[in-house]
């Protein structure tokens, strides 16, 4: 399928269906699921982009995986620059897998894990056995050769065999006091459906992101996100960490007390200046370490 004669519409339809497959691909090159949103919502931006300035594409889904494999080298690039290290190590060793084993231990891998195979070994690894792409279809994700896709796929399996078969114990995160009161308190409003209570704890200039869904500025537009909450009955909120970083969970009470979404909260000292709401893209907390603090 060509570009040519593909609607905007179709393509943004082909984006939204393509959207979690996208994120299992960016969040585990990022070895974030916040990041890999990020990453994602760039890709769907310079998809959009491409498409207005005439790209001419012959396979529109490879073409997408494309960008959004460009888009996670430049941040894993930014990052890197930021970090001002280079940690990548040379992994060389080698076994064979089965193609059902592979899978299933790829797809079971943590966010973290990933991060300890190198870019190469990220790519190979997640198109082919999370993604189910053919090897050629990968090396035209990733601009390889197809030698130094089988490589890299070789090396990158091995390596999480051998991270699979360590059973060291990863030590769960501790809450800095002072960000954990805060988070208590703001829960503890939203629960309680103090809306009046949680509008004191936020800036001015908040800004608040429910992500894929609307971006809003200022107190008195955050105003219509706190009243959808106070509307729905469908939730509960309690705290956690996401990938390591403290978040806020949202829980349904409705089914189980599952975890159906969560909440990232910037500060400005006792002000809280950003919130990102994750309640509205499920393949998110599909892809997330999440651990619950018990109360």
């Amino acid at each position: 399928m060509s570009l040519a004669g593909f609607g905007r519409a179709q393509l943004e339809a082909m984006l939204v269906g393509l959207r979690p497959k996208l994120h299992r691909y960016a969040a585990r090159m990022a070895g974030s699921t916040v990041d890999g949103e990020d990453i994602v919502q760039e890709a769907v931006v310079k998809a959009l982009a491409a498409y207005d300035g005439g790209a001419l594409v012959e396979r529109p889904e490879q073409w997408l995986f494309r960008i959004a494999h460009n888009a996670a080298q430049d941040h894993l690039r930014r990052r890197q620059r930021e970090r001002s290290r280079n940690t990548e190590a040379d992994m060389t060793t080698m076994e064979d897998l089965s193609a059902n084993s592979e899978a299933r231990l790829a797809a079971a891998t943590s966010l973290r894990t990933f991060m300890r195979l190198t870019p190469a070994q990220r790519s190979a690894v997640v198109l082919t056995d999370v993604l189910g792409l053919s090897l050629s279809e990968t090396c035209e994700v990733t601009g390889a050769t197809l030698a130094a896709t089988k490589a890299a796929l070789h090396r990158g399996r091995a390596e999480l065999r051998a991270l699979a078969a360590r059973t060291d114990d990863v030590a769960m995160p501790k809450l800095d006091p002072e960000e954990e009161r805060r988070l208590r308190r703001y829960v503890d409003l939203f629960n309680a459906r103090d809306f009046d209570g949680v509008r004191r704890l936020i800036a001015e200039d908040v800004r608040v992101d429910v992500i894929n869904r609307v971006r809003l500025t200022g107190k008195k537009e955050a105003s219509i996100y706190f009243g959808n909450y106070d509307r729905l009955g469908d939730w509960a909120l309690s705290l956690g960490f996401l990938d390591g970083q403290p978040a806020i969970l949202i829980r349904n009470p409705q089914a189980g007390d599952a975890v159906r979404g969560f909440v990232l909260i910037d500060w400005r000292g006792e002000e809280v200046v950003r919130i990102r709401d994750f309640r509205h893209v499920a393949y998110c907390v599909e892809n997330a370490d999440i651990r619950p603090i018990a109360l």
